[in-house]
């Protein structure tokens, strides 16, 4: 499937896709959204991919919002066009499957909040992650509001989107920002080793626990105690349990 705005490739299990405005280092309008919103539904409707990795072509992964798509652009149709672009990170935080951030270069306001969208972040070592929105009188989306509280905590969250300072992959990694930081020429090897291993285990187990993960901050702990004993059951009674109980038998012999 060709597409304007992203390069869409799926290998083994894993579907990659690359975000492609190699010329304004990957800047998203409004058609790479809708690029986005739709190989995501392509791999959600295919059985044969269990994982999803985002990264950029080029030298950066996205430097944000294209500005020249917003110019003259009236408050409705801003706020339809946010609304909309709200949607598809709610998407890609609920994705049932899960999702890896390949960080390439610059990850600078929407692409830095795409990559927080995501279940793992694995960053080059040169990648520049920030937030400039507060230097040009805007605000961020993308839940960045608790998404980056969640994994660096309120007081680095505040100081990053207050300051908008930017820093390399080697401090994302340093204050849990993303997972690890690699060389730059491993970084697409690491992300797919790590989609490969996952792509390994059970979508159906992967998928129950990426939701109770996402429920966990949002109901009480009774509630999502008592979601741990339904998903339980509904594994043990999948038809793929005997399989993997098996595999699993094998590789300890």
């Amino acid at each position: 499937m060709s597409y304007e705005c992203i390069i869409y490739e799926k290998r083994e299990g894993v579907a990659i896709i690359k975000l492609n405005r190699p010329k304004v280092l990957n800047a998203m309008n409004k058609q790479l959204w809708l690029d986005l919103q739709d190989a995501l539904e392509d791999s959600l409707g295919n059985g044969a991919i269990k994982a999803v990795i985002f990264t950029g072509e080029g030298r950066a992964f996205s430097t944000g919002a294209d500005l020249k798509d917003s110019k003259g652009r009236s408050l409705t149709a801003y706020r339809d066009y946010l609304v909309h672009l709200q949607e598809i990170s709610r998407v890609i935080i609920r994705f049932p499957k899960p999702t890896i951030a390949a960080v390439n270069g610059y990850a600078l306001g929407s692409g830095y909040e795409l990559s927080l969208a995501c279940d793992i972040r694995i960053a080059a070592e040169s990648a520049k992650f920030g937030s400039p929105e507060a230097r040009v009188s805007s605000s961020v989306t993308g839940g960045a509001m608790r998404l980056l509280q969640d994994l660096v905590g309120p007081g680095k969250a505040k100081e990053l989107l207050f300051t908008c300072d930017y820093i390399d992959g080697k401090e994302a990694e340093r204050i849990g920002l993303v997972n690890k930081a690699v060389p730059d020429d491993t970084l697409m090897d690491e992300a797919l080793e790590m989609a490969d291993k996952i792509a390994k285990n059970s979508a159906f187990s992967i998928n129950l626990i990426k939701k109770g993960l996402n429920m966990a901050t949002e109901v009480s702990l009774e509630a999502l105690m008592d979601y741990e004993v339904e998903a339980c059951l509904a594994t043990v009674s999948a038809p793929e349990r005997l399989d993997k109980l098996e595999e699993f038998a094998q590789r300890k012999k």
